[in-house]
């Protein structure tokens, strides 16, 4: 069977650099466009050629769409240039002469950040606290849509809390990171929530492979058809327990302090998951936590000191 090719959107970003790699190094021909997002009209134009670009190509074809935009912090305004781009993208879609395979990465944490009777599955009711979660309950709503509209098969993916190597330290998210350059820059970290607070980490490998092997699944559904499925570790750590593994990876111990934030209020206390759906994906051996953490750890410290010239 031909190799498909795959449009990768946000491949430049933490989730999509890695899916990227993954993907390249399981025979995709991968695409990744240059997309002007500051212009949200211009880039609805640019992924809309794109994606008629890759759905003309002989074959098999997939769209893995990773770009996001803003955090659970960001104002409900930041979303709109988002609406803007999907509509454009998707707007008026013609169904491709084959139908393709389509991969869209939601927020587990932002929306079920409300909701009741932790672990959280598939049939639990999502529940966002904040415009971040309902701005990804949008989102997948409006890709679901287009799937319908196109015969694409759609995966839509609610990750837990990626970390790991390559994340965006200038996003104020990714604490397992944030810590770590926090310290090593000299200042203490500030903590919002209690240190209770529970999430699911899951190793930003293991989410890319986890999302390859999802397309994979999905494949052979039924033309239009939507299946939503939780990507996590599937074990949960408190704040407490991230903090002792990244002053383990240092060997140092951190300044860490009780802070206060408005966005405080947005953040559910207990955020583990499990999945019922696609099980097969999450038959695997994941990168152990403490693992994890000192690579990224190791990740920081690098860049830190390329950056700094430090020795």
């Amino acid at each position: 069977m031909s190799a498909p090719t795959t449009l990768v959107v946000g491949g430049g970003g933490f989730l999509g650099t890695a899916v990227r790699t993954t993907l390249a190094q399981r025979g995709h021909d991968v695409v990744v466009p240059s997309v002007p997002w500051s212009e949200p009209e211009a880039a609805g134009a640019v992924l809309r050629a794109a994606l008629h670009e890759v759905q003309s190509a002989p074959g098999r074809w997939n769209l893995v769409w990773c770009a996001g935009t803003g955090v659970v912090a960001t104002d409900e305004s930041a979303f709109v240039a988002e609406s803007v781009v999907l509509d454009g993208a998707f707007g008026d879609a013609d169904a491709p002469v084959t139908p393709g395979t389509a991969f869209f990465a939601s927020s587990a944490g932002a929306v079920f950040a409300g909701s009741t009777a932790p672990p959280f599955d598939e049939s639990t009711e999502p529940n966002p606290l904040a415009p971040y979660g309902r701005s990804r309950l949008l989102a997948e709503e409006r890709f679901a849509a287009w799937a319908t509209a196109t015969g694409t098969r759609l995966l839509v993916g609610r990750i837990a809390n990626l970390y790991g190597p390559g994340a965006n330290l200038r996003k104020r998210q990714g604490l397992v990171s944030q810590l770590a350059l926090a310290h090593l820059e000299g200042r203490p970290s500030s903590i919002y929530v209690p240190f209770e607070t529970t999430r699911d980490y899951l190793y930003i490998d293991d989410a890319a492979a986890m999302v390859a092997d999802g397309l994979d699944a999905v494949a052979a559904a039924a033309p239009g058809s939507t299946t939503t499925k939780i990507f996590a570790s599937q074990v949960g750590h408190t704040i407490t327990e991230v903090v002792d593994a990244v002053t383990a990876a240092l060997g140092e111990p951190l300044d860490v302090r009780a802070g206060h934030d408005p966005s405080s209020t947005f953040h559910g206390t207990d955020l583990r998951f499990r999945s019922t759906v696609l099980t097969g994906i999450d038959d695997r051996t994941l990168v152990p936590f403490d693992e994890g953490v000192r690579r990224t750890v190791d990740a920081v410290r690098t860049n830190h000191h390329t950056a700094t010239g430090a020795p």
